[in-house]
């Protein structure tokens, strides 16, 4: 539309954006401040440094090989993006070369994280360590060690959190400088290459971690009565390392790339509604959260009166998040104008007209998103916080028995969605309110919003990586056999702690997920209409209208819905084959060396992590091209119109779906915690048993299918976005071609077909398996059909 070419990005937000892109070179800084800090703790004895170097180069192995696999698919969107419409080659080669960039940076946001992880965790457990003093040692005071621990342990998840924030807001800035006012377009490539190596790395890192979680916790503590981290299980150096690739790496990507598409959104509609300074707003917003979330991340110090770390953890957040709603206000009144007909550059129907104020618009926006996150944050942490009347409920229930377990933890992951629903979906709303008549105001209040809740995305990450870090520091504690008594209690309290922020992020991470893609989705309402003006089409034409009464659109909603709930079940399933697989490896090896039991004889844990490594990495095209293909098929098969209702269904089921794994499998973990402290009967007993069994369902839920679906909406709305023009293109006007749309559709079913019909043929119940693989002992891949 014309209206959109009129903003230009003037000097004075050249400026600006200048300064926006040295504050996310400030907050790099301040990671590697950070770095020292943590890399300046002690690392405790000889044995917990040998088990640490091998978490670390099972990780370090397993990221290389990744990122080699994902290179190449790279590569491949790259020449495709070549060939999709852009309005000059400047724009598509733009978009092209940013979507290398966001994807790099994703994956040194993930790799970064997993990296500083790896060698926090022994320092953590050298802290706590300090708890248990030697012979002819004082008394420690407790309360000073779990601190400290605590502060290695978060300043270690601060360090990815700079990153997250300081590598998208410098990306974003770029673009900016160098395109002006054609960076939303190129955004566009910077967006996807965040998003698609994100869900990569989540699924496949989430599948490598929780493969062999489950296959160690049903051999291990299930089968044999040891304790969760042993040293005589096979694959608990397998577990270590993969939550690392999974939680620290994958999660951190993941956050990585919300942050960077909600930039992009917030970009393309702020172009649209806001002119001039629609180009550098959306950029400040998340600027003043990078210098919040470094007072946040150093407000974490906990405190004596402090009823758990889960007190600090809160004041950090919640001081972050009221500096950042302050300094957002100081923000608007300086820049805005105070009427939206002094804007400039807008020649959007409507807006210039509408009789608010630009400044109490943007601000209550803002308000919007950074309320959103506190309420989300207390939410998920009353659903999955062991101090909580829901986790007690499945503590108590184990007393009945694995089944009862199950049940009480889908009972809450189900009810905790439709809470978490309604606030995403009122935050979307009342975002959409502020717009009044004008649909573009309107999504860019919703995009804004998001920009709000990225204000808390720094400390938000530094909870996230708190989580694995804790858990890998009582990993290391317990197979050393170095940390007892009041050591071993820190290290176990902390990571119940983790296991809360994790179920938080995950909270956030879909809440910014929504946000993103009800903003994208206006994104991709722009872009129809842009195309159908520019070939001239009717826009009553039935497959331009998104009106739900007609079939094709009832159709693509329906088909979005359904790709999340395949999504969904194709992750599940890998971690299955693979646990499967785990799980027959670690028998063999109790079975074969009996000398392990009594220590007389050391596990092969290097068969296990290769295990793990060839099932992630055989597992990722599947969702990979179903993310890609799939809203490809519904375009040009039924029409824009019923891709735009195939994104709301899935951004509906998606925002469901998320919650209700990630919240349930929290709350059957901390429930395993509660049990294990010494309620509801204690280790060793049956209540213990039934817990560790709703883990291990809880388990591929809560770290591989639920946290997945957040860049699966991305993708798939990214995608929509770019091909809707060709959609168009090939559908109306002087170029329609009704056989190369059919072609194109053709194509892209045969290949999510294909990719769905090659991933369950690998899938095989552990049940049927021929005796002969158990006595054989599968090494590699899933178990052998028969």
């Amino acid at each position: 539309m014309a209206g959109l070419a009129a903003a230009v990005l003037t000097e004075e937000n050249r400026v600006i954006v200048i300064v926006v892109a040295a504050i996310a070179l400030a907050a790099l800084v301040v990671a590697q401040l950070l770095v020292r800090q943590v890399l300046a703790a002690g690392q405790g004895t000889d044995s917990m440094r040998k088990i640490a170097a091998a978490v670390q180069e099972g990780a370090n192995a397993y990221l290389a090989r990744q990122l080699r696999t994902l290179g190449i698919f790279a590569v491949v969107v790259f020449v495709l993006l070549m060939l999709l419409p852009a309005d000059n080659w400047s724009q598509r080669a733009g978009r092209s070369l940013f979507f290398l960039v966001g994807a790099l940076f994703s994956a040194a946001t993930g790799y970064i994280g997993m990296r500083l992880a790896v060698r926090a965790n022994v320092r953590v457990a050298a802290a706590a360590r300090e708890a248990t003093p030697g012979p002819g040692e004082p008394e420690k005071d407790l309360t000073a060690v779990s601190h400290k621990a605590m502060k290695i342990a978060f300043r270690t998840g601060g360090v990815v959190g700079m990153f997250t924030v300081g590598l998208g807001l410098l990306g974003a800035s770029c673009v900016v400088l160098v395109y002006a006012a054609d960076a939303p377009k190129v955004l566009e490539g910077f967006g996807l290459g965040a998003a698609l190596i994100a869900m990569f790395m989540r699924v496949g890192g989430g599948i490598f971690t929780k493969a062999a979680d489950v296959g160690a916790d049903l051999v291990g503590k299930v089968e044999q009565g040891i304790p969760e981290d042993d040293p005589r299980n096979a694959a608990t150096i397998a577990d270590n390392v993969g939550d690392n690739v999974g939680d620290c790496a994958g999660m951190a990507a993941d956050l990585f790339e919300s942050y960077a598409v909600t930039l992009v959104a917030a970009l393309i509609l702020g172009k649209a509604a806001f002119g001039d300074v629609g180009l550098a707003f959306p950029l400040i917003v998340p600027a003043i959260g990078v210098v919040t979330a470094m007072i946040g991340i150093f407000a974490v110090a906990p405190r004596r009166a402090d009823r758990s770390g889960m007190t600090a953890i809160n004041r950090g957040f919640f001081i972050s998040a009221v500096i950042s709603l302050a300094l957002v206000a100081v923000a608007v009144y300086v820049y805005l104008p105070s009427s939206f007909a002094d804007l400039e550059g807008v020649t959007e129907p409507g807006i210039q007209a509408h009789g608010g104020d630009p400044r109490v618009f943007a601000l209550v926006a803002v308000a919007i998103g950074i309320v959103l996150a506190a309420l989300i944050q207390q939410l998920t942490g009353y659903f999955t916080e062991t101090t909580r009347r829901p986790v007690r409920d499945i503590g108590k229930s184990s007393l009945t028995g694995p089944a009862t377990v199950v049940l009480a933890g889908i009972s809450i992951g189900l009810e905790s969605a439709v809470y978490t629903a309604l606030l995403i979906g009122l935050g979307v709303y009342g975002a959409f309110l502020l717009g009044g008549t004008s649909i573009m105001l309107a999504l860019f209040a919703v995009a804004l919003a998001g920009t709000g809740l990225l204000t808390t995305v720094g400390v938000i990450v530094a909870m996230d990586t708190f989580g694995p870090v804790s858990d890998n520091a009582q990993g290391i504690a317990e197979m050393s056999g170095d940390v007892q008594g009041a050591g071993a209690q820190v290290l176990t309290d902390l990571d119940a702690v983790g296991n809360t922020t994790k179920a938080i992020t995950k909270g956030i991470a879909i809440a910014t997920a929504v946000l993103a893609a009800a903003a994208l989705f206006g994104s991709y309402r722009d872009a129809i209409a842009t195309a159908v003006a520019e070939v001239g089409a009717r826009a009553a034409e039935t497959n331009l209208s998104m009106d739900i009464s007609q079939p094709n659109n009832l159709f693509g909603l329906i088909l979005g819905a359904a790709v999340v709930f395949l999504f969904s079940g194709l992750a599940i399933n890998a971690v299955s084959r693979s646990a499967g697989a785990v799980v027959y490896e670690v028998r063999r090896q109790f079975r074969e060396h009996p000398g392990i039991m009594d220590y007389t004889e050391k596990p092969e844990y290097g068969r296990v992590v290769d295990i793990c490594t060839k099932d992630a990495l055989r597992e990722l095209a599947t969702p990979g091209l179903l993310a890609v293909m799939a809203p490809i098929a519904v375009g040009f098969s039924l029409g824009v119109g019923a891709l735009g209702a195939y994104l709301a269904g899935a951004i509906g089921t998606g925002a469901l779906m998320a919650v209700f794994l990630a919240n349930s499998g929290g709350a059957w973990d901390n429930a395993k915690k509660l049990v294990e402290d010494g309620h509801y009967g204690g280790k060793g007993s049956d209540a213990h048993a039934a817990t560790v069994i709703g883990d291990t369902v809880g388990d591929p839920f809560k770290d591989t299918a639920g946290p997945a679906i957040n860049p699966l909406l991305k993708v798939m709305n990214l995608v929509a976005l770019l091909i809707a023009p060709a959609v168009v293109q090939f559908s109306f006007g002087d170029d329609a071609s009704p056989g190369l749309r059919a072609a194109i559709a053709a194509l892209a079913i045969v290949v999510v077909i294909g990719a769905v019909y090659v991933s369950k043929r690998r899938s095989v119940a552990v049940g049927d398996e021929d005796d002969s693989a158990e006595r054989s002992g599968t090494s590699s891949g899933a178990p052998v059909a028969s």
